[in-house]
């Protein structure tokens, strides 16, 4: 899954690296050198695990003054890079992680980032893909981040002992800044599915809203895969960097 639009972000200027979390999670993560009390971005991944995509994501945001980490939460289930395909990293990997395993590995990686100079009091969270669904759920786990940022998140979908909620299920509980971005051409996030979201934020009057891109495919933003769309992803990311600092991330 290559594709010679792939953005590739240097760590010049930057203190990145791979780090380890208490519970054995591994974790990538970038600021700039020196100084401390950067606001903090967690990074929550696709399916396809802690690839050189999100690895560069967590740099463009050291370089803009943040401190970012990516933590692994499917390390202790399966190597998504050894699987045949993408119904496999789901059957095999991704349903089998709980849900409640994910939300300790992103409160250990927000001590991580405070124990290393991040500033734990303006502390977001942005994810993509699975990692979207993850985002708004540990919005609603955790609601002291001062802001949340799903892109293409699923938001309803199989529930289990392991994942028994779903962004739908949790969407009273959103008490964080919200703002989804999502494709109006993604088949697994269906519109009506979208429109029923929305109205489950207005009704539990919940600080969230879902920006859509008309004609954008599921993982628009994911640079290195044929789905990538530049003016959406572009225009994705100013408004997540706007959202940001409106809501103290500055």
């Amino acid at each position: 899954m290559t594709s010679h639009a792939a953005i590739r972000t240097g760590a010049e200027g930057l203190e990145a690296g791979d780090a380890v979390l208490p519970c054995g999670a591994p974790a990538y993560y970038a600021m700039p050198e020196g100084g401390r009390n950067f606001p903090v971005v967690l990074v929550a991944q696709e399916i396809f695990g802690l690839n050189d995509h999100i690895r560069d994501i967590v740099r463009r945001f050291g370089k803009l003054g943040y401190f970012a980490i990516a933590p692994d939460f499917l390390y202790r289930h399966g190597d998504p890079a050894r699987a045949p395909d993408i119904e496999t990293i789901l059957r095999t990997i991704v349903y089998r992680v709980p849900d409640s395993e994910t939300m300790m590995i992103f409160d250990e990686s927000l001590d991580f980032a405070e124990s290393r100079g991040g500033a734990r009091d303006r502390a977001a969270i942005t994810g993509f893909c699975w990692g979207g669904r993850i985002a708004w759920l540990y919005a609603a786990h955790n609601p002291q981040l001062a802001a949340c940022v799903p892109w293409y998140g699923r938001l309803d979908g199989p529930r289990s002992d392991a994942q028994p909620h779903w962004p739908i299920d949790v969407a009273d509980r959103i008490r964080v800044p919200t703002l989804g971005l999502y494709g109006g051409a993604d088949p697994s996030i269906p519109l009506d599915l979208v429109a029923r979201m929305r109205a489950r934020l207005v009704a539990a009057d919940a600080p969230a809203d879902i920006f859509v891109y008309d004609d954008a495919p599921h993982a628009f933003f994911a640079d290195y895969r044929p789905s990538y769309r530049p003016e959406a992803a572009h225009d994705g990311w100013n408004r997540m960097l706007s959202f940001f600092r409106a809501h103290g991330m500055g």
